[in-house]
């Protein structure tokens, strides 16, 4: 296979650095080498190169290089997160108490690459939206990545700031007062979701630095669930365009830049219609912006995401308007990389046998009630499908703290551990201490294998929160 482009070993070295930049370029040769001979040591070498190497090695690809260089990523990723599956059960057993939400740094790195890939190969920039998870005991692996967070408030944006500690964009519903001047000493930007709000408190922005944006409704969703389409009727979220196209003219020189979110949990397939309505009726107002950012709800690192039809959009986007990109993925960041791990306390029967968990749905896991769906459980399958059937439950008041029926090949005892699959996003973030129940433990598998507990709570994180 042949890559068009410039000879690496033909270059010209500053004075005194001929050493430092052919031994990039030796590494530069190596990545294309390995993705030429379809070696699967390929993504490995490609996201051990620095900055300049790595985009040295796609600037040299062609198509049907890079479109090899994505799938060696995916299948690398596949293999990392297959075998930290395999690890999960030994790793269950071993823990001194549940329930526990365990997240792996591993597979959260994985994810990381992806999105770095996503940023090598568009130029745009990624910020992880804390919303969907913003347990600080990995921000260090994550800041390493990406451009920084966004925010949904102040708390938010403080957190980004002194925890993850680069760009932080805040964007609120509305705002207070109070809560203005305080969000703006941690924020790089503010997105406003209406023309009052921005009339109201863009002084205060600017005196600050910050810069400006406004959410906009880009008139195009599908999603299925009505409670998590921003765009539903009479949706909140976003300025409508006919109120746009009257009052935008007025603020030319005080916006820096649109904002829109309008997926949740979807393929770049659905931002392609997105986009289309975007620009269709926004897309004569972009002259003279710094910035459009396409907010949340990319699965970018799902097994099935279409990576290439992202990077289209976004560089055809950006060589378009001239404008910064941003994307604000959150369960794309931690996405299958953390699990809730509970065990079983009792086993009670009317009419089905129902294991009681020493988990919530209620408390520590609410989406599964609130969207609802039923979340994964290791080595086990839909009801009927293996020998033993049961009803998963909390130890909650609510009657309906039921996490869902499954099957297993063996019967469940007093004392066995289950595994929660894909739960670090909006888990953490959401859980609950209604009845009292304890949050989870937060523990951490990092890189080199070892389990440490971040933050373990108790009675007094309880009381706290009641006066």
């Amino acid at each position: 296979m042949a890559f068009p482009g410039r000879s690496l070993s033909t270059h010209r070295y500053p004075t005194g650095c001929e050493e430092h930049f052919m031994g990039a370029d030796r590494r530069i040769d190596e990545a294309i080498r390995a993705i030429s001979a379809k070696e699967k040591s390929a993504a490995g070498e490609y996201h051990a190169l620095p900055d300049r190497s790595r985009h040295g090695v796609l600037g040299v690809l062609d198509d049907r290089g890079l479109r090899l260089l994505t799938r060696f990523i995916k299948d690398s990723k596949k293999k990392s997160f297959r075998e930290a599956g395999e690890r999960l059960p030994g790793i269950a057993a071993a823990l001194q108490q549940t329930p526990v939400y365990l997240i792996d740094e591993a597979l959260i790195e994985e994810n990381m690459r992806v999105l770095r890939y996503v940023k090598d190969r568009t130029g745009c920039k990624i910020l992880h939206a804390l919303k969907a998870y913003a347990s600080f005991a990995t921000f260090g692996v994550m800041a390493a990545y990406l451009d920084g967070v966004c925010a949904s408030g102040v708390n938010e944006a403080r957190l980004g700031r002194k925890e993850f500690g680069k760009e932080v964009h805040t964007f609120g519903a509305a705002y207070g007062e109070k809560e203005i001047r305080q969000t703006v000493k941690y924020s790089d930007s503010v997105t406003f979701n209406s023309f009052y709000q921005l009339r109201k408190y863009a002084g205060i922005a600017r005196k600050r630095g910050v810069q400006i944006g406004l959410r906009v409704n880009p008139g195009h969703a599908e999603v299925d669930t009505e409670m998590y389409n921003p765009c539903a009727p009479c949706s909140r979220l976003g300025i409508v365009h006919d109120e746009f196209a009257r009052e935008f003219t007025r603020y030319l020189n005080v916006v820096d830049g649109l904002h829109f979110h309008a997926m949740c949990e979807q393929n770049s397939d659905v931002l392609e219609r997105v986009l289309k309505s975007f620009e269709r009726l926004y897309g004569s107002y972009i002259n003279g912006l710094k910035w459009v950012n396409f907010g949340g709800g990319h699965h970018i690192t799902r097994d099935d995401y279409d990576l290439e039809r992202l990077i289209r959009l976004v560089k055809n986007f950006k060589n378009k308007y001239g404008v910064e990109v941003y994307l604000e993925p959150g369960e794309a960041s931690v996405y299958h990389a953390g699990v809730l791990i509970s065990t079983v306390l009792d086993i009670v029967k009317n009419e089905m046998e129902i294991a009681i968990m020493d988990t919530s749905a209620e408390t520590h896991m609410p989406d599964v009630l609130l969207m609802p769906y039923r979340p994964l459980v290791l080595c086990s399958a839909e009801p009927g499908e293996k020998r033993h059937t049961y009803r998963l439950a909390g130890p909650s008041c609510l009657a309906g703290d039921i996490i869902g029926d499954y099957s297993f090949d063996e019967p469940l005892k007093r004392g066995d551990r289950l595994v929660f699959i894909d739960m670090a996003l909006y888990s953490i973030v959401k859980s609950t201490t209604f009845n009292g129940i304890n949050l989870p433990d937060i523990a951490v598998v990092r890189k080199g294998g070892g389990v440490e507990v971040a933050r373990r709570f108790g009675y007094r994180d309880y009381r706290m929160r009641q006066s």
